[in-house]
């Protein structure tokens, strides 16, 4: 995997000056995850992407759960190629992009993409090339597998934030300490940036009461520092969404749950990226990612 690495930062640096223009373009790359599924994870995803383009970002959604993608599910797409077909040089990266009604570019993921870490050095360049092509995008948006499956953490250690989603259930708020003691003490060469999402909620409060609980047992037991970005209420709208398969900020822009996004994606915004290096410098921590 070292030599994999040293060689791929070879091909980053002897890429043609307008790549590594792309490359270096201020992408925001955006991990959304979660202890446990059924959290709501994937609309959260969906629908921030929509807010980012509805701000006038550039936005691309990477469907990143290799066992249970639904991503396209949601968007009303049904995905012809996905990331796979890049990696077996099959397809550019390009052609596998979905333009979808909502504002958004979508790609879908694959179970073989594990199958990066064992790339040669030719299948890696071409790769790292295709992936290149993503830096004119201003965010990305991953939406990662539920748990702690080792793709999960190379897509959390390769991104830039890393959003949690938990909700009010016991369970749920169990398993959110639990992925984020794992991506604390398993991710040990790169500080990652976390933040707190909680959904479902019926009140501010609550979102409040939760969000402290986990961070005060964070910050005791892992010394970890862990930031509360938001929350989301419990709304019929997101039911009836799922149901109609379009997103709620799409069905209705003035409900509860689209004001929510609405305002986290607004305090992201506000925030600066530390050591934002783009979409090669997301490959390179990707096929860097060492469990301690």
């Amino acid at each position: 995997m070292e030599e994999q690495l040293n060689e791929l930062k070879q091909i980053m640096q002897s890429s043609s000056p307008k790549t590594r223009t792309q490359g270096d373009h201020k992408t925001r790359i955006i991990a959304i995850t979660s202890g446990k599924g059924g959290v709501g994870k994937t609309n959260i995803a969906v629908n921030m992407a929509i807010a980012y383009a509805q701000l006038g970002k550039k936005v691309i959604l990477i469907d990143g759960d290799l066992g249970m993608a639904n991503v396209n599910v949601l968007l009303n797409v049904v995905p012809k190629y996905n990331l796979l077909q890049v990696i077996n040089k099959q397809k550019t990266m390009q052609e596998i992009i979905l333009d979808t009604e909502f504002g958004i570019k979508f790609i879908a993921g694959a179970n073989g993409f594990s199958k990066i870490a064992n790339l040669s050095v030719a299948e890696l360049e071409y790769f790292a090339n295709q992936f290149s092509s993503l830096g004119n995008a201003d965010i990305i948006i991953i939406d990662t597998g539920a748990g702690i499956a080792n793709n999960v953490l190379q897509f959390v250690a390769a991104a830039d934030e890393v959003y949690v989603v938990t909700t009010p259930e016991p369970t749920a708020i169990t398993d959110a300490y639990g992925i984020i003691k794992i991506i604390t003490t398993e991710i040990v060469d790169r500080e990652i940036n976390i933040q707190l999402l909680v959904n479902r909620v019926h009140s501010a409060d609550e979102g409040k009461r939760i969000s402290d609980r986990i961070i005060n047992i964070v910050g005791q037991f892992l010394n970890y520092k862990v930031n509360y970005i938001g929350f989301i209420y419990e709304d019929p709208v997101i039911q009836a969404s799922v149901i109609r398969q379009k997103p709620f900020i799409v069905i209705n822009p003035t409900s509860k749950p689209a004001v929510c996004v609405k305002h986290i994606v607004g305090r992201i915004e506000k925030t600066d990226v530390a050591n934002n290096e783009g979409v090669s410098s997301f490959l390179k921590k990707f096929l860097g990612f060492k469990k301690a």
